[in-house]
Order: C-alpha cells, then structure tokens, then sequence
C-alpha cells in the first residue's frame, strides 16, 4: 500500500511536468507568451476577465517580492548578520531575525502558490486551444463572472475562510516549528538580539538526561500528562454514565431537579468556580479550616503542597465538572438503547450488571468511541484545570525551566514561553505535544467499535 501510494503521487507529479511540457510545445504563440506573461492568452482570446486576474496575481506576486521577498529570502539561511548597535546615544537597528524567519516563511508560501497559479493558467490556455481546435465558442466574459456565484460558487465561498486558515493557522504552525530549530530565547531577543539556526540541537537537548538537558523533566511531565489524561476521561466517562443511568432509572423522583443540579457546575464559568475550589483547599482554606475547628486534623493538609496529594486533589475537582457533561450526553443516548433488548435479556434471566456488560455499554462505547478519543485529547491539552488549581505547582528544583510537579505539557510549555521566554525549548515542546497526540489518534482510532464495525448497532 505505502508502495503505491508514493508511485501515485510521483506519477502525479511526473503528469504535471509533461503537461507543461507538451503545453508549450504544442501550444500557439499566445500560450508560449502566457508562461512568461500571465493572462497574455486570455487576453487576445476575449477572456479579458480571467487574462487580468491572471495578470494581476503575476503583478501582485512581482510587487511582493521586490518590496520585501527578495529581502527576506536573501537572509533566511542565516536569519541575519547585522546586530543592534548602540552607536553613542543613538540606538542603530540591525536585523531582525524574527521578521526574517517571519516573512522569509511567507515568501516561500507565496512563491509556491504563484507556482500553482501560473500551472492554472497554462491549463487554461491549453484548455482554450481546445475548445477553439473543436469549432466552439470560448464563455463569454459574463458567463465566467456568473459562474462565480453559480457552478463555481464553492470556490468563492471558501476563498476568504482559507485564506484565514492560512494566515492564522498554517503559517504560525510552521512559525512555530521553525522555531525549535533556532536558538530563539531570553538571550536572542528580536530586534535586540540575533538568533540563528542550530538544527537538531533543542530536540537533542530535550531528551538529554543530567543538569544541562531537559530528559528527566520532559519524561516526568509527558508520564503525567498520560496519567492525567487516562483518569480524567475514563473517571468521568463511567461516572457520568452510571449518574445517567441512576437517574433514568424507573420510579427514581425530581429527575429534573437532579439533572439541574449537575447542570449548575456547567452554568458557572469554569475559571470562577475552579478559583473558588482551588481557595476552598488551601492550607487557610475553608476545607482546612473546618477540619481543624472540628478536630478532626491537627495541621492543614498540603493539598497543593504535596505532590502526589495535590495530583489526586486534581482528578477529584475534575470529577466534579466533568460529570455533568458526560451525564447529558449519556442520558439522550440511553434514551436511544431500544427496550425491547432489555426485555429480552430480562426474559433469558440476566440481571443488571449483565444488561450493562452487554447491552448498554457496548452501545455507549459504539456510539461514543470517537467523542472518548476526542476527550482524551482534549485531556492531554487541559490547561484550564491544571493551571486554575494549581499553576503546575508544586515546583520542584529537580525539574527545568519552573515546571511544577502538576504541569502538564501545555502548561510547561505556558510557562516556558510567558515567563522564561524560552520559545526555542517551547516550540520543541509544542512539536512533541502534536507527535504525541498524532501517535494516540493513529493508534486508538482504527480500534473503535465504531470504526471497526459501522453496521454494529444498524
């Protein structure tokens, strides 16, 4: 399969350099100028709309990089070489690394999609002399115009929204993982401050074990990060389950007021009551403070102090919001388990755990499985709970860069990045956290129910 695959694509691309090739040999004089000129076909054919978009992405593209492409792309490989000077009182501005990376990342973009661009308008050339060869008449200009808000309307809608998606998504991610190949941090700012590329040396760095490497720290927290993730998504998914259950439960009374009530944990904003709960167990806290005036202990309990007690005070919290969300979800689904299962199975003698085992749950686990993997990613990359309660307390001197015994990934990353300005070490961590959610995706998602047998419950 993966043999065929990579044949596919390399035949793909071996079909797109013979249609250039056999374009312009057999093309007319208009279509050899249009791959010099773009438009220049359209335009003496009469497709004076398409020839002056064409025409104008190439001016465009010409404009860009002779104001800052050409630039940029002269110092990407070094991303700069003149530094900030301090000339007597003067402060004389060298380059900037950061603007360099940054641009120099959109002029290879935009070179690539001026490539797309101009591979279009040889298509549509040879598209033209086609239509001409066959005695027909090319669309009018009108026509290409309607079709804009017609059969080609797709291509309109979508136009701005991906463009929004590559300006605010794609290029930062790529910002981002170029980045870690960098020595960017508090010691290279920009525009102060050059940084440079450094190749795999952050990635060595992370998992180098000893007082100069991040290994020990970055196992600690990704083995937490994993242990977190497990117990807060299957606690809640079988809790909140069993809760649904109880409820729907025949002769169970004020099934409304129950479900309101765990529905008021989802009303309050998330960061108020994680505040409140995070005050409630602090050594001078209402917990504590109750359990000392009743006697019951005679100093407070390090709940955010101890690192174990502060990881199981967590989960517990997060029992408490996560419950309600798995308990709705649970109840229209259970709703949807057809009874006459249940009467059966009531007939051949099986009693309720039984039904469970083998009626409800496995329906739950068929209809909820991709939702289950989807939390347990959520999970991974919770960073409200974790650093509402605790800020990844408490620190430890045996870890870097200021990670808590409670960070996660994403929560180290946070701190790396906000407080240490450490964006090298921090994008290296971003790429990790994305590897291993990838790996967990790949790995679980063909193992569903859901996946592995749609016409299951049909």
């Amino acid at each position: 399969m993966g043999k065929s695959k990579g044949r596919g694509a390399w035949t793909s691309v071996v079909d797109i350099f013979r249609t250039i090739g056999m374009t312009f040999v057999k093309g007319d004089w208009k279509t050899k100028v249009s791959y010099l000129i773009l438009g220049f076909g359209e335009l003496l054919r009469g497709q004076i709309v398409k020839g002056i978009a064409f025409l104008a992405m190439e001016c465009g593209f010409i404009w860009y990089l002779k104001a800052l492409g050409l630039k940029y792309m002269a110092k990407f490989s070094t991303l700069g070489t003149v530094a900030t000077q301090k000339v007597k009182r003067k402060t004389v501005y060298g380059d900037n690394s950061f603007l360099i990376l940054l641009f120099g990342l959109l002029t290879i973009f935009v070179i690539l999609l001026f490539l797309v661009i101009w591979y279009l308008n040889i298509l549509e050339n040879a598209k033209e002399e086609e239509l001409l060869k066959a005695g027909k008449k090319l669309p009018s200009n009108k026509s290409v115009i309607g079709s804009l808000f017609d059969k080609n309307f797709d291509k309109t809608l979508l136009a701005l929204p991906v463009t929004g998606v590559f300006v605010f998504t794609v290029l930062p991610i790529v910002f981002m993982v170029c980045v870690a190949f960098t020595n960017y941090d508090k010691n290279h700012q920009a525009p102060t401050n050059l940084f440079t590329w450094v190749g795999f040396d952050n990635f060595k760095n992370l998992v180098t074990f000893g007082s100069s490497g991040f290994g020990t720290t970055f196992f600690k927290v990704l083995a937490w990060t994993l242990v977190w993730a497990f117990f807060a998504t299957f606690i809640d998914y079988f809790l909140g389950m069993g809760v649904a259950i109880l409820i729907n439960k025949k002769g169970i009374k004020f099934k409304k007021l129950w479900r309101t009530i765990l529905v008021i944990t989802i009303a309050v904003p998330q960061f108020v009551s994680l505040l409140y709960v995070m005050k409630m167990f602090a050594n001078d806290g209402l917990i504590n403070g109750y359990l000392l005036k009743w006697g019951w202990i005679d100093a407070p309990i390090q709940f955010w102090v101890n690192p174990m007690l502060a990881r199981i005070t967590i989960i517990v919290v997060n029992i408490w919001i996560g419950i309600p969300y798995m308990m709705l979800i649970a109840t229209g689904l259970l709703m949807n388990i057809p009874e006459d299962l249940y009467e059966s199975a009531r007939i051949d003698g099986a009693n309720g755990w039984q039904m469970f085992r083998s009626i409800t749950l496995p329906y739950m686990l068929f209809v909820t499985g991709p939702f289950l993997l989807t939390q347990f990613i959520g999970n991974l990359n919770n960073f409200n709970v974790i650093y509402l309660l605790t800020q990844g307390k408490p620190q430890s001197m045996s870890l870097a860069e200021n990670a808590g015994s409670t960070d996660l990934l994403v929560t180290w990353l946070y701190k790396m990045t906000v407080n240490n300005t450490n964006y090298r070490m921090a994008a290296v961590i971003g790429i990790m956290v994305f590897v291993v959610t990838a790996i967990i995706m790949m790995s679980v998602y063909n193992f569903l129910p859901s996946v592995k047998d749609e016409e299951g419950f049909q």
